[in-house]
């Protein structure tokens, strides 16, 4: 099947929420996106945008989306995050996901990045393949550190003691 890789528009968002939808359900967590429409809509289409989606079309429906920020590395300096990298089940093997991912490493060669970051979840074993046939380097001694909603409020409320 082909397929196109473009910018995201706002008007793609509520297939891109679609997509995150269906990767949570994918990840066994269908009930943690918060995320809403008008949180894509903007957050990344606003007068200051949080993140660049990219999407992948084919028969004029978005199956894929790559979502990427900025961050900011203390040793290496201006970093990119990519935050998912997400391709419906009924594209999986189509070379969608080697797409998305070659137009993240070209948009952050282009910025100039000294590099780019992602999590992979550890049982996600076809991922995990796939971005080590890619040259990526899976980092298995490190965790992943969130501090969520919940634990920042009550985090603030500790310092308010």
């Amino acid at each position: 099947m082909d397929f196109t890789i473009r910018n995201a528009k706002k008007e793609d968002m509520p297939q891109v929420l679609h997509l995150i939808n269906e990767l949570a359900v994918f990840e066994k967590e269908p009930d943690a996106v918060e995320v809403t429409l008008a949180d894509l809509e903007n957050d990344g289409f606003g007068t200051q945008p949080a993140f660049h989606c990219f999407v992948a079309e084919a028969d004029k429906k978005v199956e894929g989306i790559a979502l990427v920020y900025n961050r900011y590395s203390t040793w290496k300096g201006k970093i990119i995050h990519l935050e998912d990298l997400i391709v419906s089940q009924k594209m999986r093997g189509s070379g969608m996901g080697t797409a998305l991912l070659d137009e993240v490493v070209k948009y952050g060669h282009n910025k100039g990045v000294k590099r780019i970051n992602w999590e992979v979840i550890d049982w996600n074993e076809p991922a995990i393949a796939f971005y080590e046939k890619k040259g990526a380097n899976v980092m298995r001694d490190w965790d992943v550190v969130q501090l969520d909603e919940a634990g920042i409020k009550t985090y603030i409320e500790k310092l308010n003691i």
